[in-house]
C-alpha cells in the first residue's frame, strides 16, 4: 500500500470512529435516560458534550501537530479516546457520562483535521473527488451500521457496551498512526499560537453550542439567550482580531472561496439537518410508535443503501457535471424524504418510512460527497490545514446546531399540539430548512465549479 493510502486509512479510521460516536449512542439514549432518571431532553447533552469537546480543540490541532509531530499527536489522541469511551461505559452517573463524552470529543478533534489535511494534501486535482468518495463512504457506512448495531447491543447487553465497543477500533487507529505516519525530517518552525484568537473563537463556539443546547434540553430562554449573546460578541471580536494578526488561529479570509461557503451551507442543510431528524425520529419511533431500539435503528440501512448509490454516482460524474447540479438534486431529494415522515402516524406505515429514509439517503449521499469534494478544491500547500480546520469546525457545528434547533421547535410545539403533531411540524420545518442553500447556488459560477486537472 502506498504511503498516501496509508495516511488516508489512518484518517478514515479516525473519521469512522468519530461518525459512529455521533450516531451509535443516540440509539441508547432512551435506556440511558431510564437508568439515570433523566428526561429525554437532558440526554441531548450526551451528544452535545462530544461535539463541544471536538469543536473546541479543532482550532489548535494543526499547531499541536506541528509542535509535537503528527505521528505522536494522532496516536496519543486515539489512546485518550479509548480511555474516555471506557470511562463513559463505566460511568456511575449521568454527569460522568457527559464529562467523559467531552473528553472523547477533544481526543477526536485532534485527529480529524490533522489527518484530513495530510490525506487531502497527497491527493491533487481530479483525485480530490476520489479521496472525497472514500471519506463519504465512511461517513455513510458508519451511520448506517451504528444504529442497527447499537440497537442490537442495547437490546441484548446494555447501553454501556455501546461505548465499550469503540475501544478496539480506537486502539487500532493509534497503532496505525504510530506505525505509518512519518513526521517531517525538518523541525517545524511553528510560531506561538494565537492565544487571544484561540480564547475568542473557543468562547464563541462554546457559547453558541451551549446556548442552543440549554433551551433544547428544556432549561428555558434566559440562559440560552445569555450564551448566544456572549457567542455573538466573541464572534464579532474575533472577526476584528483576525484582521489585525498575521497568523490567526482560524483564517477567515479563506471564506472568500465560493466553493467553501456554499459547501458549508449545504452541510448545514443536509447532514446537519439529518442529524436532528434522525434524533427526533428515533424518539418518535421508540416512544410514540413503540418500536424496539434495534428495529428503529435498522431504517438507517435503508438510508445507507440510497446514500451508497448516490455516493458512487457522485464520485463518477462530479468531474464532468460540477457541483451545482448535484447540490440541487441532493437538496430536493433530502427534503422530500424528510417531508415523507409527516405522513407516518403508526407502526403500520412501514412503506412510508422506507421511502423517507431511501430519499434522505439519496439526497444525503449526493450532498455530503459533493460538499466534501467542493469545499477544499481551491486549497493547496499551507492553506490546506487551515481550510481543513474551518471545514471541520463547520461540520461539527452543523451537527450540533441542527439537532438543537429542531429540539427547540419540538419543545415549543408539544405542549400545545401533542406529541404526534409536534413531531410532524418539526419534520416540516426541517424539510423547509433543508432547501435554503438553493438561494446561494448561483454563486457557484461554471468556471468555479470544475476541479483543476
Amino acid at each position: 500500500m502506498s504511503y498516501r493510502y496509508r495516511i488516508a486509512l489512518v484518517f478514515l479510521t479516525g473519521f469512522f470512529i468519530d461518525c459512529i460516536n455521533i450516531f451509535m449512542p443516540t440509539v441508547a439514549l432512551p435506556r440511558l435516560a431510564a437508568e439515570f432518571d433523566v428526561t429525554s431532553l437532558d440526554t441531548a447533552w450526551v451528544g452535545n458534550a462530544y461535539i463541544l469537546g471536538l469543536t473546541l480543540v479543532i482550532p489548535i490541532s494543526i499547531w499541536l501537530a506541528g509542535r509535537w509531530g503528527a505521528r505522536r499527536l494522532l496516536a496519543a489522541s486515539m489512546l485518550v479516546f479509548a480511555l474516555a469511551v471506557g470511562a463513559s461505559g463505566m460511568a456511575g452517573s449521568f454527569a460522568a457520562v457527559v464529562g467523559w463524552r467531552f473528553v472523547q470529543g477533544m481526543a477526536g478533534g485532534l485527529l480529524i483535521p490533522v489527518g484530513q489535511a495530510m490525506a487531502f494534501a497527497l491527493f491533487q486535482g481530479v483525485e480530490r473527488a476520489r479521496i472525497s468518495t472514500l471519506v463519504m463512504a465512511v461517513a455513510l457506512i458508519a451511520p448506517a451500521l451504528s444504529p442497527g448495531l447499537g440497537g442490537l447491543i442495547v437490546d441484548t447487553c446494555s447501553w454501556r457496551w455501546v461505548f465499550f465497543a469503540n475501544i478496539p477500533m480506537a486502539l487500532a487507529a493509534a497503532l496505525l498512526a504510530w506505525c505509518w505516519v512519518r513526521d517531517s525530517a525538518e523541525p517545524s518552525a511553528m510560531a506561538k499560537p494565537d492565544i487571544a484568537g484561540l480564547l475568542l473563537i473557543s468562547t464563541a463556539l462554546a457559547a453558541v453550542l451551549l446556548g442552543m443546547s440549554l433551551y433544547g434540553a428544556g432549561h428555558g430562554w434566559g440562559g440560552a439567550l445569555l450564551c448566544l449573546a456572549v457567542g455573538l460578541v466573541a464572534s464579532v471580536r474575533y472577526v476584528c482580531h483576525c484582521r489585525r494578526v498575521a497568523a490567526p488561529v482560524v483564517e477567515l479570509r479563506l471564506l472568500h472561496s465560493p466553493r467553501l461557503r456554499v459547501s458549508m451551507a449545504v452541510y448545514y442543510a443536509v447532514p446537519g439537518v439529518f442529524t436532528s431528524v434522525n434524533l427526533l425520529s428515533l424518539f418518535f419511533l421508540q416512544d410514540l410508535l413503540a418500536l424496539s431500539a434495534q428495529r428503529s435503528g435498522m431504517f438507517m440501512l435503508v438510508y445507507a443503501s440510497g446514500a451508497l448509490l448516490a455516493m458512487l454516482l457522485c464520485g463518477r460524474i462530479y468531474n464532468r457535471v460540477g457541483a451545482r447540479p448535484l447540490f440541487v438534486a441532493s437538496l430536493l431529494l433530502h427534503s422530500l424524504g424528510i417531508a415523507c415522515l409527516m405522513a407516518v402516524n403508526s407502526a403500520g406505515d412501514l412503506p412510508i418510512l422506507v421511502l423517507a429514509y431511501a430519499l434522505m439517503g439519496l439526497g444525503g449521499g449526493l450532498a455530503a460527497n459533493a460538499a466534501q469534494t467542493t469545499a477544499l478544491m481551491n486549497f493547496h500547500g499551507a492553506e490546506m490545514p487551515q481550510a481543513s480546520v474551518i471545514w471541520n469546525i463547520n461540520r461539527q457545528m452543523a451537527f450540533s446546531m441542527g439537532a438543537a434547533l429542531f429540539l427547540v421547535i419540538f419543545n415549543l410545539l408539544q405542549p400545545h399540539t401533542g406529541a404526534l403533531l409536534a413531531y410532524h411540524a418539526s419534520f416540516a420545518a426541517a424539510a423547509l430548512a433543508g432547501l435554503l442553500p438553493l438561494t446561494c447556488l448561483h454563486t457557484l459560477k461554471e468556471k468555479h465549479e470544475r476541479p483543476e486537472p
